[in-house]
């Protein structure tokens, strides 16, 4: 079994036997005796958990807080870890000023002392490491922090005592002390050293990271049994929650050819195992409307580390990106041995969290077209909590619209059936139709009773109905021009 090597405090460290289902946070709490990383709900919802990951990307390093709790160890091989005990204890991170003395805490650990951001104690080495990466990639910069970024970049942890304003107050101010930085030229020369002296003289197969899709279909092929895992943030719920055991792990997330993201003259090609935070940017940038919609996909550690294509392929019902995507008329790209094929995002599930994928495929990338001239898109997301929270409803509606009528129409729906589901019904009774309130209401009565959602925890049949009703009468006015007055746009403004 192949060692697990990476960073930390600015020495390379080097484990041996490292099964391939161990969590990130059994490594650091029970391997290594290091507990300041807490362990909380372990499903990647709470926070607490909460580390930085750096690995180099051109000349500098990407930081991205993710959740140690669902993270399998052995995907931060050869990258740099950071973890609230190091902050001040890392001999890379130093003082901008080479003068100034280095004081005993990092400038954002002192923020959340002298706003009084801690009270039990136990949220807090999450949130110092989800405002250290925020501190690296907005106050290094010489940006400031505005306090509804800092509320985007820490919805992923929670706090269940202090409250959240001195936090978000230490999350302003911390750029007002002393500026310490990140040695990226000796981190990325460290880096280089490690993925150097680090290679496997024989090849691992308990933990498998191909780098090639070639390498990765042969590798499909040969390992069927393997555990596939793109980003693990649903995966690694199994290993916390089901204690289920994988003796095989293949993780398609160093595959270059499923990490870009291409441009085409008619369609964004946004690889399988794109993060989700870049995934939704590249959807943001050439459809602003649905910033935040993206921002309310979980919290950000878990867009950090979840990817894309590992959401569609899971094909949860309550997956807020198949929605989208069915909506948007995208393609998935599934390839094999026999070459690639296309198909719908709707036609890619036969049953619940069931697909058409061959044992020897694999999901490679998602062809999403670029918006076409009059497209009204609303994304609507209905749960308990505003962040970090799954949905209840989710619906997605795009139309077309020439001359006051419905020229083509795409919504999909989350959370009303088994599957991520096409609203072929309701599209029926919109297309080639003056858009109009009664279209609009003759659409929603077709909505309604083209699912039959369960209930659950999250919210009765009932509820879920009504909801799909709602949402298109709000759709309508949306289109001409009523101004938005849902949570989200109040929220927004009590930020700004």
């Amino acid at each position: 079994m192949r060692s697990l090597h990476f960073i930390r405090r600015g020495q390379p460290i080097a484990l041996a036997n490292v099964p391939p289902d161990r969590t990130l946070l059994q490594v650091l709490r029970e391997d290594l005796g290091h507990t300041g990383t807490k362990e909380g709900c372990g499903e990647g919802d709470c926070g607490a958990c909460t580390v930085v990951v750096g690995e180099a990307e051109g000349s500098r390093i990407r930081y991205r807080a993710v959740n140690a709790c669902i993270c399998l160890a052995h995907s931060i091989d050869g990258k740099a870890l950071w973890t609230a005990e190091d902050l001040a204890q890392d001999p890379l991170i130093r003082p901008l000023d080479a003068t100034a003395p280095a004081g005993d805490l990092h400038p954002v650990q002192q923020a959340l002392v002298d706003h009084h951001g801690s009270q039990c104690g136990f949220c807090t080495p999450g949130f110092v490491m989800g405002l250290f990466a925020l501190y690296q990639t907005e106050v290094c910069q010489g940006q400031a922090v505005t306090r509804a970024q800092a509320v985007q970049d820490l919805s992923g942890n929670l706090c269940r005592c202090t409250g959240y304003r001195p936090i978000l107050d230490a999350a302003q101010q911390m750029n007002q002390l002393p500026r310490w930085q990140v040695d990226e030229g000796a981190l990325l020369q460290k880096l280089e050293l490690l993925a150097q002296s680090s290679k496997a003289p024989e090849p691992d197969f308990a933990y498998m990271a191909p780098t090639a899709l070639a390498e990765l279909l042969v590798l499909r092929a040969q390992h069927p049994g393997a555990q596939l895992v793109a980003g693990c943030t649903d995966a690694g719920l199994w290993v916390t929650k089901q204690h289920r055991q994988f003796a095989q792990v293949l993780d398609v997330t160093r595959v270059a050819e499923l990490t870009r993201i291409d441009e085409a003259p008619d369609h964004t090609a946004i690889g399988a195992a794109v993060r989700l935070e870049d995934a939704f940017a590249a959807l943001v940038a050439r459809r602003p409307q649905l910033r935040t919609f993206a921002a309310r996909f979980a919290g950000l550690p878990v867009r950090n580390a979840g990817t894309l294509g590992g959401n569609v392929a899971n094909g949860s019902p309550i997956g807020d990106s198949m929605p989208l995507l069915i909506a948007l008329r995208a393609r998935v790209v599934l390839a094999g041995p026999r070459g690639e094929r296309e198909l719908a995002p709707e036609d890619l599930y036969t049953g619940y969290r069931q697909n058409v994928i061959a044992p020897d495929e694999v999901l490679a990338r998602i062809l999403v077209p670029h918006p076409a001239p009059g497209e009204f898109l609303r994304a609507y997301k209905v749960s308990k909590r505003f962040d970090d929270d799954i949905s209840a409803v989710c619906l997605v509606l795009n139309l077309r619209l020439e001359d006051g009528q419905v020229r083509a129409a795409s919504i999909g729906a989350g959370g009303v059936a088994a599957v991520p589901a096409r609203a072929r019904q309701a599209e029926a009774a919109l297309l080639d139709q003056p858009w109009s309130e009664a279209a609009a209401q003759q659409a929603a009565q077709a909505l309604q009773a083209e699912f039959t959602p369960l209930s659950d925890m999250r919210a009765s049949s009932a509820y879920r109905s009504a909801v799909l009703g709602r949402l298109l009468r709000r759709f309508w006015l949306e289109s001409q021009g009523l101004p938005d007055v849902s949570l989200e746009t109040l929220r927004l403004e009590e930020l700004a």
